[in-house]
């Protein structure tokens, strides 16, 4: 049992290891999504369907950093969006899948994660985005 778990342990951090959302980056797109705060509920209707937690998380996202962060689904969306620490956690796992260079070309920026935060895999090509990141610079500095 000890072992086992020592081997998810050891999977979740190489998994997720190369996710560089800065600290910075991180608390600003938290005080845009939510103001840093986990909602009551939880969950929330946002744009057609369920978003939870400080970083307002839809299923789909959370499922996609579950390929990258296997732990994450003994947790569970909501679970663990109702945690900042989990919430962080699938959004570095959603990045180590999506904000990566051989993706973007370049090695991604805070305009990269906030964009793709904001609009899926793609968000960082996509003009719809730019409002998104615009709070997110204003709140950097």
């Amino acid at each position: 049992m000890l072992l086992r778990f020592i081997l998810l342990l050891a999977a979740t951090s190489a998994s997720i290891a190369h996710a560089a959302v800065p600290a910075n980056c991180m608390q600003c797109i938290c005080n845009v999504e939510s103001n840093c705060r986990v909602p009551s509920p939880v969950c929330q209707y946002d744009v057609g369907s369920l978003s939870c937690g400080p970083f307002q998380i839809k299923d789909n996202y959370f499922t996609d950093a579950i390929l990258q962060d296997r732990g994450l689904a003994a947790i569970g969306w909501k679970t663990c969006s109702s945690t900042r620490s989990c919430s962080e956690r699938a959004v570095q796992a959603y990045m180590a899948r999506y904000a990566v260079s051989r993706r973007l070309g370049h090695q991604p920026t805070c305009e990269d994660f906030a964009r793709i935060h904001n609009g899926g895999p793609n968000g960082f090509k996509r003009s719809a985005t730019l409002a998104y990141w615009a709070r997110v610079r204003s709140c950097l500095g």
